[in-house]
């Protein structure tokens, strides 16, 4: 995984009614909004997380900036689970992913809460005014079009369609990484150990699945095209987990 900046969004698809919520290039009687994918890494054992969750969810609900979707994944890394708390959302996935990330956006500096906007732009998790600044520019981009179209259930677990549409540019060896997240809202806990011990931790759009289902190629009128079986855990609450693709 070498992820440079992210050129799209899809739609987000509830699992539990296997409706899709229309964002961007789908709404066709409201005024489009661009789709801005804001990552989140973060862990129930930083004492400094909880006010950087409390401003993803915040920005998620209230959807402050016109035009703009913000699309919320907040990802629970692993090495705060050495400090007194193990972390009931965090996985190597994130670790790993940050760490590329920090490759080169950061220097080589894994640390949280840390916020990316669409791949490209990194900052402290909890700086409001900053989170809104970059959200603003990556909002006035240009980004690609993809349709998630809901299934017929496999085995109880959910089915989509995932269609890219053509992408710019896509060539010289770059390989454009197609991914899809499953996260799930209102979702809290209560710490009983670590630097957030006693406290009741509320969080945003946690990502409980994160994996990439192919690469997108050419420019043709559809640039990749997939079923996708989504797995639900039993853990999960349904009414509250959503899917994501986005390509980066």
């Amino acid at each position: 995984m070498k992820p440079r900046s992210i050129v799209l969004l899809a739609l987000i698809a509830g699992i539990s009614a296997l409706t899709v919520r229309p964002t961007a290039h789908a709404q066709s009687t409201q005024a489009a909004r661009n789709p801005v994918v804001v990552e989140l890494f973060t862990s129930e054992g930083c004492s400094s997380c909880p006010p950087a969750d409390q401003l993803l969810a915040k920005l998620e609900e209230q959807q402050p900036i016109k035009n703009v979707e913000i699309i919320p994944l907040e990802e629970h890394v692993t090495y705060w689970n050495q400090g007194g708390w193990l972390d009931p959302y965090s996985s190597d996935v994130f670790t790993a992913r940050q760490s590329v990330y920090a490759g080169l956006l950061s220097k080589g500096n894994s640390y949280t809460p840390q916020m990316i906007v669409d791949g490209e732009t990194e900052f402290i998790g909890s700086r409001a005014a900053q989170a809104v600044s970059s959200i603003e520019r990556a909002g006035s981009q240009k980004k690609v079009d993809v349709t998630v179209t809901p299934g017929e259930a496999v085995k109880g677990a959910p089915t989509f369609q995932v269609k890219i549409g053509p992408v710019p540019n896509a060539s010289g060896g770059d390989a454009p990484e197609v991914w899809l997240a499953v996260t799930e809202t209102g979702l809290h806990n209560q710490v009983k150990g670590g630097e957030n011990s006693g406290q009741d931790l509320h969080h945003a759009a946690v990502v409980r699945d994160l994996r990439k289902i192919g690469t997108a190629k050419g420019a043709g009128e559809v640039s990749f095209s997939a079923d996708e079986r989504v797995k639900i855990d039993k853990t999960w609450k349904r009414e509250n987990t959503h899917v994501v693709v986005f390509l980066q």
